[in-house]
């Protein structure tokens, strides 16, 4: 059996925002007769089959597991026992901390072709075509998979605008029975993360963005006082949180945050590294400032100005 199995990630009971990203890249792959299955793993998976039933959608296939919580053999031996018995072309799963877990370990024994970080799908003559950053992300590599028939990607979070959610579709529901497996790890508990800051940069719709271009420091409180001032929130690129001038929670990017709902982004002294394009590839309107002509943030730039970032930040202030 061909088509694409898309695996829905699910966490303390709610759906991950990637796997809506996760449908619509395989919207992008899908071809003329080829379905599309989201599979979900739970204890209680019927409880997500109304939320992933959109348009797009053929099949849902659930399968009931005892794990509470996410694990990595019980994922394994589920996927292992589907792709077996489906051998479908695509699989697609989340470029997450979950399948880091159970995807490389199921590529291995499956003899699956694989890709981790993937920004691009496509065909090319036929053949699949997986684009994925190397090199410290400095270059694109283009990933071929000859003589594999089942292909497992890993897509990268914010590469594939999320499918609509509201879209209801008329997929038919399939149970799969998950194999019995003896785990190796045990849950104790979830422990949330503190964010270190109050701001939410997913739910931002303006955002004012500095990076290493700002200098030192001590230049953090002007722009603060910009952001507060045109009523934006303020973000900043890795180099700035790394440093501790701004806490992580305010670094927008591939290890940051997603600008998912942000309509308007300006972006002062950011040179554009692949992976801070990654948090904003979305966002409809960015504005760039920067010194250097040849920055890659003018390639996503909607409107750019080559200039000073203290100066144009000066004038920019005077207008309010």
């Amino acid at each position: 059996m061909s088509g694409m199995l898309v695996i829905a990630e699910q966490r303390r009971g709610e759906l991950r925002p990637q796997t809506f990203e996760l449908m619509a890249a395989a919207q992008v792959l899908r071809r003329d007769g080829e379905e599309v299955s989201v599979v979900i793993i739970a204890p209680a998976p019927d409880a997500f089959v109304a939320a992933v039933g959109i348009a797009g959608v053929d099949e849902i296939v659930t399968i009931k597991v005892a794990a509470a919580e996410f694990d990595p053999d019980t994922f394994e031996a589920a996927l292992g026992a589907l792709i077996s018995a489906r051998k479908p072309d695509v699989v697609l799963v989340p470029h997450s901390v979950d399948s880091f877990g159970y995807a490389a370990a199921l590529a291995a024994t499956l003899g699956l072709g694989f890709a981790t970080d993937v920004f691009d799908v496509r065909y090319v003559d036929g053949e699949l075509v997986a684009t994925r950053g190397g090199y410290g992300q400095k270059v694109a590599v283009e990933v071929d998979f000859p003589g594999r028939s089942t292909v497992l990607l890993a897509v990268r979070g914010n590469a594939f605008k999320a499918a609509e959610q509201g879209s209801a579709g008329t997929p038919r529901v399939t149970a799969f029975e998950a194999p019995a497996t003896a785990s190796r790890s045990k849950a104790r508990d979830f422990i949330e993360l503190p964010a270190g800051d109050d701001v939410d940069m997913t739910g931002a719709e303006f955002i004012l963005t500095i990076g290493r271009g700002i200098g030192e420091e001590a230049k953090v409180a002007q722009f603060r006082e910009l952001a507060d001032a045109i009523g934006a929130t303020l973000g900043c690129s890795r180099p700035i949180a790394d440093a501790g001038w701004l806490p992580k929670s305010r670094q927008v990017g591939q290890s940051g945050k997603t600008a998912s709902a942000c309509k308007l982004y300006i972006a002062m002294g950011v040179s554009g590294a692949i992976q801070h394009l990654a948090g904003m590839k979305h966002v409809s309107t960015v504005i760039a400032v920067n010194s250097d002509p040849g920055a890659s943030i003018f390639s996503v730039a909607k409107y750019g100005i080559v200039g000073d970032i203290f100066e144009v930040a000066e004038e920019l202030r005077k207008c309010f």
